[in-house]
């Protein structure tokens, strides 16, 4: 199968693009986000990378025809997980907090999370894959980032948020001008997860008490999340004081323990090369 037919894209305006994998049917199926800048272009998180990103971001001009190239494409990853990690490798410029440089760096597919199966892929990419050979291949991120960074895409700039809680490298990504906020895994219209591995319930809810301040202070009209669709910021203030309030209860307590035993012994089984 080509890129052209594993991806599929939408455009939202002012140089915006929404990514999705089409063949990936899954609540675990990342959005991909295109941002177009004048002096550099970023792609927020990368899918499972089955098929090129790069090459279907070409195919289809999403960068426009611009004789003159800015800098190479710049790939962040809001974190480190299989369905936002997953097409790093694929490009020149990485960027992923910190946290979580040893993990792509060493192809750790326990703390990436590794787990695909392959109803999950409705139409293999190839002939005879199989979902059990997948993993997330290494990669050395060329940018490093840390709280406070600023991304300059010329006419706009995202300045890094480190959010952790469901990972601890997990990062937002705030337009501050357009009020918009690219927020990974950190908040999405969903069930949060908190017990994977490197998951922390204390530091989730100090990002939601983060996220909530935002919101406050009208610094955010648009979440762009990591799954599921847009919403606004009534919607995100309402899913971080739910998360809140329902987080340090003892019933979600047991739940976290459970559920995070649980995913290690099956992430160790699945990959049992993994330095844990």
């Amino acid at each position: 199968m080509s890129a052209a037919d594993w991806y599929a894209h939408k455009s939202l305006g002012d140089g915006l693009f929404w990514i999705q994998e089409r063949f990936y049917q899954s609540d675990n199926r990342a959005n991909i986000w295109l941002l177009r800048g004048t002096h550099q272009d970023v792609v927020i998180d990368t899918g499972l990378g089955l098929r090129s990103l790069p090459d279907y971001i070409d195919a289809n001009g999403l960068l426009g025809k611009d004789p003159q190239r800015k800098n190479p494409l710049l790939a962040v990853a809001t974190h480190a997980h299989f369905d936002h990690s997953g097409g790093l490798h694929q490009f020149q410029q990485v960027g992923v907090h910190s946290a979580e440089v040893d993990a792509l760096a060493n192809g750790d597919n326990f703390e990436t999370v590794t787990w695909l199966s392959d109803r999950e892929i409705t139409v293999a990419p190839s002939p005879g894959w199989r979902a059990r050979h997948y993993k997330v291949k290494a990669v050395q991120p060329t940018h490093i980032l840390q709280e406070g960074d600023v991304i300059n895409l010329g006419n706009r700039q995202l300045t890094v948020l480190h959010m952790p809680g469901h990972s601890r490298g997990s990062i937002c990504l705030h337009d501050r001008d357009n009020k918009l906020l690219f927020s990974g895994d950190a908040v999405y219209d969903g069930a949060m997860i908190d017990w994977l591995p490197y998951s922390q319930v204390s530091d989730y809810i100090s990002s939601c008490e983060r996220l909530i301040g935002l919101v406050d202070s009208e610094q955010v009209d648009q979440v762009l999340p990591g799954h599921y669709n847009t919403f606004g910021a009534k919607r995100l203030h309402r899913i971080a004081s739910t998360y809140i309030s329902r987080a340090d209860t003892c019933p979600a307590k047991f739940s976290t323990f459970a559920w995070r035993t649980l995913a290690g012994l099956a992430l160790r089984a699945s990959n049992p090369r993994c330095a844990c």
